[in-house]
């Protein structure tokens, strides 16, 4: 049974994930774990340790975090009374990306879903910066989810890639696992430049992905002489995709592609739920 960790501050941009979760695993048993995290808004240790009623504060917030915590489950079974995974709730007096690092561990998680924003998300920006900080040092997949995405399921599935990875079952396993379950067809991109083909690693590494994703529909597509993100956003105007996969290797595009805060920046937004996989996964 998959243990998936759903991240919520109970803006609607989170339930929003947590729905578009259920609807993806909606074949499957799964153990799902809401996770709420909650700090002070003046949170200095000093000032807090020496400040009177200190644990009466942490208790008024741990007490808001577990009822959002209830009534997020209570609206999740009003809304899906047929599913018949379990939930279990997560209150934590920790840093979003802290809560998450630690329930990873320590629940064993295979997968986390969030959304793209919180409740302060600024219009213009990619992601929100809690976000990106979760991207940035998670050693577990994670599927982030724009504001408003409706789950309708899975057809197709964009994989860009610039075969520099040595690729394992372990990177491939979710991008199969939805490939499979849901019939879908991977689509590798690769965007080279005219006189750079592929040298002898990048081609043993394209075998091995090849190999890798056995029993799935699949194509190779190259792109010839455009910039990684135009590439992206030229396939998805083209055809439509209902996930794009990336992982995160710092020596590739991807810090490049997803780092820098306003869309503007980089032309690039993000429309469909994108799955991120760490080079160094758990």
């Amino acid at each position: 049974m998959k243990n998936i960790l759903l991240p919520t501050d109970f803006s609607d941009n989170a339930y929003n994930a947590i729905r578009y979760a259920i609807s993806l695993f909606k074949n499957e048993k799964c153990t799902f774990y809401l996770l709420n995290t909650y700090i002070p808004v003046i949170f200095d240790t000093a000032y807090l340790m020496s400040m009177p009623g200190m644990d009466a504060m942490e208790d008024v917030y741990k007490e808001t975090s577990l009822k959002g915590l209830a009534k997020t489950k209570v609206k999740i079974e009003k809304e899906f009374p047929e599913n018949k995974s379990k939930f279990y709730l997560i209150s934590s007096f920790n840093s979003l990306q802290g809560g998450i690092l630690d329930a990873v561990v320590e629940k064993n998680i295979d997968l986390v879903i969030m959304g793209t924003q919180g409740a302060t998300g600024a219009a213009g920006v990619l992601f929100g910066s809690n976000t990106v900080h979760v991207l940035s040092n998670i050693n577990c997949p994670l599927i982030a989810v724009p504001s408003g995405f409706t789950f309708t399921g899975i057809k197709e599935i964009l994989f860009p890639t610039d075969f520099g990875l040595k690729f394992t079952d372990k990177h491939l396993f979710w991008p199969k696992h939805l490939a499979i379950q849901f019939k879908a067809k991977v689509n590798i991109l690769h965007v080279y430049f005219y006189g750079y083909e592929l040298d002898k690693e990048q081609i043993k590494q394209k075998e091995a992905l090849n190999d890798l994703l056995d029993k799935t529909k699949k194509e190779f597509i190259r792109m010839e002489n455009v910039d990684v993100v135009k590439a992206i956003e030229k396939y998805q105007k083209e055809s439509p995709t209902d996930l794009l996969v990336l992982i995160h290797n710092k020596r590739s595009f991807f810090d490049n592609l997803f780092f820098k805060p306003v869309v503007k920046h980089i032309g690039f937004h993000l429309k469909t739920p994108l799955l991120v996989i760490p080079s160094k996964i758990k």
